[in-house]
């Protein structure tokens, strides 16, 4: 009986993961081809076959099935680098080929992602990537930074061993931002950003290993912190 009704749970786990699946691919659909502004989630529920206070019960709204969409390109993001992190110890080559993997994931996003970045450019919007509300990818982004840095050859200072990554996922989001704009034939333009950006990254770092100089990496990174919602908390001083 026990193992009856552990299946029975483990059932309706997967059909409950089916159907916030179906909900989350049909409302990327619609933003993609109605826009984000105009698509409603009695559409979603309407498109994807089931009652609107089911949607609701999956997704509390808009905002919360982007939410879902950064998730889910964060953790494709993190399997489909894998080859590369596995292959490469070269800080630039690792870099340059986890940029590349991710304008490879996004580029089916990429009309809808120029729709609704009106809406994520809000500091104060759920969308915007420095909320709380994007935490979790957030986090999820910073530690495929935090892996490139890790696994490389290259010497850092344990000082800045846990800022780097930050600062490194900051300037992909640089990236994101040109390639939401990006009209040139297959984003090549972003391609070429990411691997100059990639190049300009390293030499960076390598020069961050003089001492001379942490003290400005780490005064960057406060900067950020102070100014940006959602980052890290600024190190407590001496």
């Amino acid at each position: 009986m026990a193992a009856q009704k552990a299946g029975e749970t483990g059932g309706k786990g997967a059909k409950s993961e089916q159907t916030r699946a179906l909900i989350l691919e049909t409302a990327m659909r619609l933003f993609r081809e109605r826009g984000y502004d105009k698509t409603t989630m009695r559409a979603i529920a309407q498109e994807a076959g089931v009652s609107v206070g089911n949607a609701y019960y999956y997704f509390a709204g808009k905002e919360h099935l982007i939410q879902g969409f950064y998730d889910r390109i964060a953790a494709e993001h993190q399997a489909a680098v894998r080859p590369v992190l596995d292959a490469e110890t070269d800080l630039q080559a690792r870099l340059a080929g986890v940029l590349r993997v991710w304008l490879e994931i996004a580029e089916p996003y990429h009309e809808f992602a120029a729709q609704f970045f009106k809406n994520a450019a809000d500091p104060d919007s759920p969308l915007s990537p420095f909320s709380p509300e994007s935490e979790h990818a957030r986090e999820a982004a910073i530690s495929v930074h935090r892996e490139v840095l890790a696994g490389s050859k290259a010497k850092v200072p344990a000082e800045l061993a846990q800022i780097l990554p930050e600062l490194m996922w900051l300037s992909q989001m640089g990236l994101v931002l040109y390639w939401v704009f990006d009209s040139s034939p297959e984003r090549e333009r972003s391609r070429r950003l990411a691997e100059r950006g990639a190049r300009l990254t390293t030499r960076g770092v390598a020069l961050a290993r003089f001492r001379v100089l942490r003290p400005l990496v780490l005064e960057v990174h406060e900067l950020f912190i102070d100014f940006l919602p959602g980052m890290t908390q600024p190190r407590a001083k001496a």
